[in-house]
């Protein structure tokens, strides 16, 4: 096994993790070997310095660690190629949604896998990996070993923040953090149709987009003060704030939003079963 880290699929996500290793010197370039069936996806990697595999079969053989970053409805054709190269000493990182250890395991050795119980690593991560502001929660499977999470929570935590839980809770680390960031779109889409209805077109999207990131540092700083209290210093009494968070409140926004991300861990689960 020539490299520490070989990727199956070489996609935006797999090129953010790749660049965070390189650029956080958690690995370098000549350690990674990549394949992916888009020459255009290969090329982003060839111009990282990262080798480019003939096959996924090359990258399985040579390297210590696999991550699989390939969408999940193409996992049981990956599974057959799995199960002929795969050996008790590789650790298989996975970044596929919806995609238990148990399934993995299952696929595998319904292929014909000869590891037994695959030494497997699942992560949930979510976009803002891609600019180096991301957020992972890194499962060990039933058949990884005290450690093997090791290259994993170094690779996320290049790309933002990385933490270690059980696998029954990513569904909810998906609810939460994976699917996150398109909650705080969807209250930015809401922002920038209210300040075009109060008359500011062209502004709209500035006010609301350097508004969001200050808040965000804002929290991230304050980190020992919760987000009640934060919001609580915003909002005088009898003042314009105030009247926001009182309509808010009248149509139990805070209930809408915990009520949806709870639907978000629903049909994580779904997806797993």
């Amino acid at each position: 096994m020539s490299y520490e880290l070989g990727f199956l699929g070489a996609g935006n996500m797999a090129e953010a993790i790749a660049k965070a290793a390189i650029g956080k010197g958690v690995l370098k370039a000549g350690q990674m070997i990549a394949a992916d069936p888009v020459e255009t996806r290969r090329k982003v990697f060839a111009d990282l310095g990262v080798r480019i595999a003939a096959d996924n079969g090359e990258v399985i053989r040579g390297s210590k660690q696999v991550l699989l970053a390939v969408k999940p409805q193409t996992f049981p054709q990956l599974a057959q190629e799995l199960a002929r190269d795969l050996t008790a000493d590789h650790v298989l990182v996975t970044i596929m949604a919806g995609i238990t250890t148990a399934k993995i395991t299952s696929a595998v050795a319904a292929a014909g896998g000869k590891t037994g119980s695959p030494r497997i690593i699942r992560v949930m991560p979510n976009t803002p990996l891609m600019v180096g502001v991301g957020m992972a929660g890194v499962a060990l499977g039933p058949g990884a070993k005290p450690g093997d999470e090791s290259l994993a929570l170094r690779l996320f935590s290049a790309g933002g923040e990385a933490i270690v839980v059980p696998e029954e809770k990513l569904d909810a680390i998906t609810a939460v953090s994976g699917s996150g960031p398109a909650y705080v779109f969807y209250l930015a889409e809401a922002m920038e149709k209210a300040a075009r209805e109060l008359g500011l077109e062209r502004e709209a999207s500035l006010l609301v987009r350097q508004t969001i990131l200050g808040a965000a540092h804002l929290l991230k700083e304050a980190a020992n003060e919760a987000p009640a209290e934060l919001r609580r210093k915003v909002t005088s009494p009898g003042g314009t704030t105030e009247a926001a968070i009182k309509h808010m409140d009248g149509n139990k926004s805070i209930d809408v939003i915990v009520n949806a991300v709870k639907a978000a861990e629903k049909r994580s689960k779904e997806l797993g079963a």
